[in-house]
């Protein structure tokens, strides 16, 4: 199979809004996608990152720049403030070309985040 553009959808949680805690736990998201999944910064396409709008410390862009990611293109956002929505959630979507069939990519969910989508295979939940 020839490679395909592809997204991944991940995300996880801090304790608090800490600026160390959004690096470390953006950088383990990011490190744990792209792991799973097989990838290297030359399938990336870009990547997306949202944090709700209780974290305010650090953008989880800048670390993904520092796991060496100078070159792909990066955007972050805040989230609607939804009633009832899970705080301090950081969420991914990773654009890549991959030879991975639709239901052989694997989305990563972490910390507080693993409930978000139950619906997934347990396996991509950690």
């Amino acid at each position: 199979m020839d490679a395909v553009l592809r997204a991944i959808r991940g995300a996880t949680t801090v304790d608090q809004d800490a600026a160390d805690q959004v690096f470390s736990r953006t950088q383990e998201l990011v490190r744990e996608i792209l792991a799973a999944n097989e990838l290297g910064p030359e399938e990336l396409v870009s990547i997306i990152f949202t944090v709700t709008p209780d974290i305010t410390s650090a953008f989880p862009a800048t670390a993904a720049r520092a796991l060496g990611l100078d070159d792909v293109p990066l955007l972050g956002a805040v989230e609607a403030s939804v009633q009832g929505a899970l705080p301090l959630c950081i969420r991914v979507l990773v654009h890549c070309y991959s030879t991975r069939p639709r239901s052989e990519v694997r989305h990563v969910y972490r910390e507080g985040a693993v409930g978000l989508r139950s619906g997934l295979d347990a396996a991509t939940r950690t």
